[in-house]
């Protein structure tokens, strides 16, 4: 594997950690395992990985960050976007019955219900099922985004209308939640009257998730992605934001700007990523 960085980060549990040396977390290993198939896999250190994950699912079919966290969370559809067949048929199943079960709380009928009795009807009727980071929370641009990749890795391996009608819907919602300048922040794009600013990250990962996407508004979102690029300083977001143009058919380019340093395992792992999707080998959509 070029990155020996990972190999080497990778804990005996089989799992990877944020920072080398500390414990085993899901979003730092699912981006590690993927960041081997974009290289070339190290047999024994990826099946390591899997099994990892296979013993962290739990009982609702979802995945929590780490074995300390009682909870399913979002990063259940990072572990989905690892290539069907990964973690064993029954778990996908499971995994993807936790997550068609997940949408923010301001799309329940309760919560339209709750603001109709308040009052507060303005762009109620309208709003799209996203999802949390955690159940019972609001939805956000990062893990609707993920979860949408999730899913069209799940349709393209076994196609099903409910999935592909819930992709169509996170689409829309990531499209309603564009700022001004066609990037994307972390929630709404526009708070008490206030347009938000967009950031570099969500800009990318929100990018790559409407990749092909049929809107007007895709022009503008490559526009703000070629923009964070040129002026970024995190590595993580260069990296999602490289993905993502590579995705919409872009070349790209961040002209002398320096190359941020990786901190952690996870910025490692998304520069491989990126790394391979320019060479055409994009982990995310195959």
């Amino acid at each position: 594997m070029e990155n020996t960085f990972l190999l080497g980060a990778q804990n005996r549990d089989g799992g990877w950690p944020y920072r080398k040396g500390g414990g085993s977390w899901t979003e730092p290993t699912v981006y590690a395992l993927l960041a081997q198939l974009a290289d070339s896999r190290e047999p024994a250190s990826f099946e390591r990985g899997l099994q990892w994950l296979r013993s962290g699912q739990r009982s609702d079919g979802g995945w929590s960050p780490a074995a300390s966290v009682a909870q399913s969370t979002w990063v259940t559809a990072l572990v989905a976007l690892l290539p069907p067949g990964s973690i064993g048929a029954a778990r996908e199943r499971a995994a993807l019955q936790w997550i068609m079960s997940q949408k923010g709380e301001e799309s329940t009928l309760l919560y339209k219900l709750r603001n109709k009795l308040l009052g507060n009807v303005a762009g109620v009727s309208e709003i799209r099922d996203g999802w949390p980071f955690y159940p019972g929370a609001a939805a956000w641009v990062a893990p609707t985004a993920l979860t949408v990749l999730a899913l069209e890795k799940i349709q393209r391996a076994t196609p099903q209308r409910p999935v592909a009608e819930r992709i169509a819907v996170g689409k829309q919602f990531l499209l309603d939640r564009m700022c001004r300048d066609g990037g994307w922040n972390y929630g709404r794009s526009n708070v008490l009257g206030v347009e938000a600013d967009s950031y570099p990250e969500t800009t990318g990962v929100a990018l790559l998730a409407l990749h092909g996407a049929e809107s007007a508004r895709m022009p503008l979102a490559i526009k703000a992605a070629e923009e964070h690029l040129r002026r970024c300083r995190s590595n993580e977001a260069m990296s999602w934001l490289m993905l993502a143009l590579e995705a919409s058919g872009q070349k790209p380019d961040r002209g002398q700007a320096p190359v941020p340093p990786c901190r952690t395992v996870q910025d490692e792992a998304l520069a491989v990523l990126a790394k391979a999707a320019c060479a055409g080998r994009n982990c995310f959509l195959g």
